[in-house]
C-alpha cells in the first residue's frame, strides 16, 4: 500500500538516547525537553516555546491564556479538523465561523471583516496544510478590533512568510506533531509567542499552576495542567528537527510533479502566496466538476494507493449544523471536493499517476 504519508524517524535515529532515557529512569521533564524546546526556539526564533501532549491541548490552554471563557465569541476558520472548534466549545464559548477562500483554503479576510468586531476574544486562523497564505490580512483585521490573534499551525512547522519562520505572526501559535505531520513524536504539540505576558502566563499553566519554587515543594500560584510532552517524544521532536529543511525541499519537489501531471486533468493545487514558503504538508488538490471525488479515493484504495479527503467543513459537522444552523458555502464545497495524494521521500509517483490517468480516461 502506498500510505499517504511515511515518517520521517527510524530506531536507529534514537536508540542510543532511548537507552540513556531508561537508564536514567528520567521520562518526564529532563534533557530531552529542555533540548527540544532550545532547539524549536532556535529553528523558529521565537521567544517562547511550550512542549504539549497535541496541538488540541496547545489551542485549549491557549484559549484560557488570551481570556476566552464561557459565552466569549471566537471567530475559528471554518475548514479544518474538528479540534480548531471544539476547544471553543470545550470552554462553553461560542465559535462564529468564517468562510475560506476558495484558492488558498484559508480564512476570507473579507468574511471575517464582515463579522468581527471589539467584542470577540480571539480568532483562530488555520495554516490549511501547512500553508499560512493570508494570514497578514486577518492579522490587520485582528490589529484593528483588538482581537488577539491565535495560529492554529497543526500542519505549518517550517513554513515561512517572506524567509521568517511560522511561529511570528500571531500572538500565540500552536503546532501538532502528530504522527500525520512532517515532524512526528506520536502525540504531541508545541505552543509559541513572543508575548512576555503570554510567556509568564503558559510557563505557570503547563507546571500545574506553579510559580517558582517555596521554602519546602512548589509555590501553586494559580491553577494548571499536565499537558507536559515525554521525554521520549522529545527525543524523537529534536532529532528530526535536524533534518526539517531537507524534508521540506525534497517534498516540494513531488508537489511540483504532482502539478506538472494533474493539470492536464484540470486538478487545481491549493493556492501559495508568492512571499510564502510551504512545507508542503499535504498535497491537496480541487478535483475537476466531472469527477466524482469519492469515486476516485475508493479506487486509488482498491489498486494499493491511500488517498482521502482535504478536510471538514466545520459548520457543516452534525454537531455543528444542529446547534449554529450557519454552513459556510465555499468551506462546504471544498469539503466535497478536495483530495489528498501520498507526498514521502521514494514515493512511486509515475505508479500513482497510471492509475489516477486509468481511471479518468
Amino acid at each position: 500500500m502506498i500510505k499517504l504519508i511515511k515518517p520521517y524517524i527510524y530506531l536507529s535515529d534514537i536508540q542510543g538516547d532511548l537507552e540513556e532515557i531508561f537508564s536514567s529512569g528520567q521520562f518526564t521533564q529532563g534533557i530531552n525537553i529542555n533540548k527540544f524546546e532550545k532547539e524549536l526556539k532556535s529553528y523558529t526564533s521565537a521567544d517562547f516555546v511550550g512542549l504539549t501532549t497535541s496541538a488540541t491541548t496547545a489551542l485549549s490552554l491557549s484559549l484560557r491564556v488570551l481570556g476566552v471563557k464561557q459565552g466569549s465569541k471566537v471567530a475559528v476558520s471554518d475548514y479544518s479538523w474538528p479540534a480548531s472548534s471544539n476547544v471553543i466549545e470545550e470552554l462553553d464559548a461560542k465559535p462564529i465561523f468564517v468562510d475560506i477562500n476558495p484558492s488558498t483554503f484559508n480564512m476570507c479576510a473579507n468574511d471575517l471583516n464582515k463579522k468581527l468586531d471589539s467584542s470577540f476574544d480571539a480568532v483562530i486562523f488555520v495554516d490549511t496544510f501547512g500553508n499560512p497564505s493570508g494570514i497578514d490580512e486577518i492579522k490587520n483585521i485582528c490589529d484593528k478590533y483588538s482581537v488577539p490573534l491565535l495560529e492554529d499551525a497543526a500542519c505549518a512547522i517550517g513554513s515561512k512568510i517572506n524567509e521568517i519562520k511560522i511561529g511570528n505572526f500571531s500572538d500565540i501559535t500552536c503546532f501538532s506533531f502528530h504522527p500525520r505531520k512532517l515532524l512526528n513524536t506520536g502525540e504531541g504539540g508545541a505552543i509559541l509567542t513572543n508575548n512576555q505576558e503570554y510567556a509568564n502566563k503558559f510557563k505557570v499553566k503547563l507546571a500545574a499552576g506553579a510559580s517558582s519554587k517555596a521554602e519546602i515543594g512548589l509555590n501553586f500560584t494559580d491553577f494548571g495542567f499536565n499537558f507536559r510532552m515525554t521525554e521520549i517524544q522529545a527525543l524523537m521532536g529534536w532529532k528530526q528537527l535536524k533534518r526539517l529543511d531537507s524534508v521540506i525541499e525534497e517534498r516540494k519537489k513531488i508537489k511540483e510533479d504532482y502539478i506538472y501531471n494533474l493539470s492536464k486533468y484540470n486538478f487545481t493545487p491549493q493556492y501559495v502566496n508568492s512571499n510564502v514558503i510551504h512545507n508542503v504538508q499535504s498535497v491537496v488538490f480541487r478535483s475537476p466538476d466531472n469527477l466524482n471525488r469519492n469515486d476516485l479515493i475508493k479506487y486509488l484504495y482498491s489498486n494499493g494507493i491511500e488517498t482521502t479527503l482535504g478536510t471538514y467543513c466545520l459548520s457543516g459537522t452534525n454537531f455543528n449544523n444542529s446547534k449554529y444552523n450557519d454552513i459556510q458555502p465555499n468551506s462546504y464545497k471544498l469539503e466535497s471536493d478536495a483530495i489528498t495524494f501520498p507526498c514521502y521521500t521514494g514515493i512511486d509517483l509515475q505508479f500513482v499517476m497510471d492509475k489516477i490517468k486509468s481511471f479518468i480516461e
